[in-house]
């Protein structure tokens, strides 16, 4: 078994340590946290929007520490799982690299392109492994359309549509910061535009029209092109002001032979679901059974692709470090785009 240790005890290190419970490959040894209390198994206080509230865990066969410095010590530790907000990423990833761990990081990679290439350029000279926790692939609806695009069960994608939208998220004060969070398209979009980039390909250019939250896009529509003439995506994504619907993601997905539909809608009173539905040439639609389980599900099928990768050395392009690098700069296109009120190139 490859041996984990965490660093972030937030509610994402908290999904994470439900994932490796799950694991068939990676085990648990450890975790760094400089709150006394979650040391010593009080996760109790941690919430979040999906999954089960914190707990009190078991941690007498963890090793615990304070700082990451420490944990990087421990010579049985292989992987380090960063679960740490955005900005502190990039040097959480280059001290585990350079201490001779691989590292599964938390989306976003980095918040800018070369914050990204610096950690890219970290795992070369230390001829480590880097992947990315980019989760929605592996999410029930998302995961079949994913499978079917590489498996060609209906042909090549052709057009798309995606949307996430989110309600004021008031409860991260940094949330707008470019040098914090990144605001919505570099914590949010940044979902759909890795997901655009793995079965599309890489956008030839961009356009980006936008409302703005100071200099940084708030909410906006997007349009895609790519290198095939008529491959078009587009997208709508950010913040709206409607607290009364604190979330909705969909997609449409058009294939040469078949139409994928899905949407979900939370809402004060509930969750609005559109199953996802596939339409066929013949005129007949059905309603597919979904790959995975429950959300801790899809996180634990990414850690067993991670320690895959690594054992293998055949890179799992959901967890690609590249291609999570190419949808920050997707995201950074459209900023620009938004800023310049014109076309952007991204290759």
């Amino acid at each position: 078994m490859l041996r984990a240790g965490i660093v972030g005890v937030g509610f994402m290190g908290w999904i994470h340590y439900l994932a490796y419970q799950r694991s068939s490959h990676a085990m648990l040894s450890a975790f760094c946290s400089r709150d006394e209390r979650k040391r010593a198994g009080d996760w109790t206080q941690i919430k979040g929007n999906f999954g089960p509230p914190g707990s009190q865990i078991d941690v007498g066969e963890l090793a615990t520490y304070e700082s990451l410095e420490e944990m990087l010590d421990n010579r049985e530790i292989d992987l380090i799982d960063i679960c740490l907000p955005p900005h502190l990423h990039v040097d959480a990833a280059c001290k585990a690299l350079a201490a001779g761990k691989h590292v599964l990081c938390e989306k976003p990679l980095g918040l800018n392109s070369a914050d990204c290439d610096k950690i890219l350029t970290a795992a070369k000279q230390a001829n480590k492994r880097v992947l990315v926790a980019q989760v929605l692939p592996y999410m029930g609806e998302f995961q079949f359309a994913y499978q079917a695009v590489m498996n060609g069960d209906y042909g090549v994608p052709k057009h798309g549509f995606f949307k996430r939208v989110i309600s004021p998220p008031d409860w991260i004060p940094d949330f707008y910061s470019p040098s914090k969070v990144g605001g919505p398209l570099i914590d949010l979009h940044v979902h759909d535009a890795h997901f655009v980039r793995l079965v599309f390909g890489m956008p030839r250019r961009v356009m980006c029209s936008a409302e703005m939250s100071s200099s940084i896009v708030k909410y906006c529509h997007t349009l895609m092109e790519f290198a095939s003439p008529g491959v078009i995506v587009g997208t709508s994504s950010g913040v709206s002001d409607q607290n009364a619907r604190p979330f909705c993601h969909g997609f449409e997905l058009q294939l040469d032979r078949a139409l994928i539909q899905f949407e979900l809608s939370a809402h004060s009173d509930g969750v609005d679901i559109m199953p996802l539905r596939v339409f066929g040439q013949d005129g007949k639609s059905m309603v597919p059974a979904l790959p995975g389980g429950d959300e801790v599900s899809a996180f634990a099928a990414e850690i067993d692709d991670a320690v895959n990768t690594i054992r293998s050395g055949i890179v799992e392009p959901r967890l690609d470090c590249a291609i999570a690098r190419d949808a920050i700069h997707i995201c950074e296109c459209l900023q620009k785009s938004a800023e310049l009120g014109s076309w952007v190139n991204c290759t």
